[in-house]
């Protein structure tokens, strides 16, 4: 089991020299990862947001070992030929500790149709699908001809190559039981899931049970025995424990994501003591 950080690109972790203080302290304490948000805009109450890509490159040049990226960035409104050029350049800034976590994206009225991108989440899951595949292409460096139904690259050939081989690794995120994200993972390297309860709305404590569940699916639709991440988002926050690390890894867990922010009355300064604390166990 490795051990991660997840955590809001808003509010009091708005702050690009926050969001380096949280790297730096977490490498040093003996984290594994460090995963910030990625939205545009979080309604009103957010308070400050930053963009999580720009100070993926100033935490990946002030730390030598932590892996980074986004978790997750919603492909569907990006152009997947300026991902394609973001990611190889920070995959080799890092010298090769980036991972790319892929979504839909949520929600879909704030991220999305309030700029006029699409809502529905069927159109979205077309826009992942077509630009996973034409940026792991594009990651290549072959020469790279695709007209699809939303994205064009006419006689491309980006290099440098990504430094991690045979590319850079793309988690999916997905919403449990909606099944659609689970089916895309398995074609990738990874499962950023989270559990719904009746609407997209209503999150849910992810169970060692539910887990079971979402990689026995996922197995159930992978076509090659190539190692495969199951990262959990819980809490080991005290008061608000989500369950034992041990008890997801017996599920099939490879990462334990803990999910830093929440409470959201907690000071920031608790929380970078909490990070100094190491991961649980």
């Amino acid at each position: 089991m490795q051990y991660g950080l997840y955590f809001p690109n808003f509010g009091k972790f708005g702050d690009p020299h926050v969001m380096v203080e949280i790297a730096v302290t977490a490498e040093q304490a003996g984290w594994d990862g460090v995963f910030p948000w990625d939205h545009i805009q979080v309604g009103h109450w957010a308070g400050p947001v930053m963009d999580p890509w720009v100070a993926m490159a100033a935490m990946a040049a002030a730390t030598e070992r932590i892996r980074l990226g986004p978790m997750v960035t919603p492909l569907p409104r990006r152009r997947p030929t300026k991902l394609a050029r973001e990611t190889v350049t920070l995959d080799h800034l890092s010298r090769g500790r980036l991972i790319l976590g892929v979504g839909i994206g949520w929600p879909p009225d704030v991220d999305f149709g309030n700029f006029g991108d699409a809502e529905d989440n069927r159109v979205r899951g077309e826009q992942l699908d077509e630009g996973l595949d034409l940026l792991a292409a594009l990651w290549s460096g072959e020469i790279v001809t695709h007209e699809g139904t939303h994205h064009t690259a006419i006689d491309a050939r980006f290099l440098p190559t990504p430094v991690q081989e045979p590319r850079i690794p793309i988690w999916v995120g997905g919403m449990w039981p909606r099944k659609p994200a689970f089916r895309r993972a398995a074609r990738w390297d990874g499962i950023y899931p989270m559990a719904i309860g009746d609407s997209p709305d209503d999150f849910v404590a992810m169970t060692p049970e539910m887990l079971s569940d979402i990689v026995a699916y996922v197995r159930s639709h992978r076509e090659t025995d190539d190692p495969f991440d199951v990262a959990v988002n819980g809490s080991s926050f005290p008061g608000t424990e989500s369950g034992a690390p041990a008890d997801f890894a017996a599920a099939g867990a490879t990462w334990w994501i803990e999910n830093v922010g929440w409470p959201p009355d907690v000071p920031l300064q608790r929380w970078l003591e909490f990070i100094a604390e190491g991961p649980p166990g």
